[in-house]
């Protein structure tokens, strides 16, 4: 215990002697100011493939540093937008494309949530006119309404042990409710 008294001030001191971890040093961006904003309006434009939901100039990934500094290369060797976006979906397809084109093998992505929508609500539609044909006896009690029945001294479907002896005895009903 002695020892903890010398150790716990040493560490806390070691601590704060010990220097600080430098921070990661901002990556370099073109110097033409003009050429950065249009590799950033594409970089915006472009999906990063290993992140979740983020563009390439969102994501701090390894890969989207590669790609941001391959699309500034293009743009440097005095390729347009159009062509830098055209290098990068032939490179990686339709998916690093933030909005991919409408064409045959993406009207899929394009119509499925629209599909989902009108199978869901037909599906609901469908649900509910078949519950509406249906007679009321055919659905499970409500328990307000099983405890009516109960305190009227109606004859209830009950699976409960304790309920079942307050059917047979409704004096203990009556107790239990006072």
């Amino acid at each position: 215990m002695k020892n903890l008294r010398f150790i716990v001030p040493l560490l806390l001191l070691l601590c704060l002697a010990a220097p600080g971890v430098p921070a990661k040093e901002a990556a370099p961006i073109a110097a033409d100011p003009v050429l950065e904003a249009r590799a950033m309006a594409i970089a915006a434009e472009l999906r990063c493939l290993v992140c979740q939901n983020q563009t390439i100039a969102d994501s701090s990934s390894g890969l989207a540093d590669d790609l941001r500094r391959e699309v500034r290369e293009q743009l440097r060797r005095g390729a347009s937008n159009e062509q830098v976006v055209t290098y990068m979906t032939d490179r990686y397809g339709d998916f690093v494309r933030y909005r991919p084109p409408f064409k045959p093998s993406t009207v899929l992505l394009w119509a499925g949530p629209a599909l989902l929508l009108v199978g869901g609500l037909t599906a609901l539609g469908l649900v509910l006119r078949r519950r509406a044909r249906l007679s009321p006896d055919q659905f499970e009690a409500d328990e307000a309404e099983e405890a009516d029945a109960v305190g009227a001294g109606g004859a209830a479907d009950v699976t409960d042990p304790a309920r079942e002896r307050t059917v047979a005895n409704p004096n203990i009903a009556k107790d239990r409710d006072s």
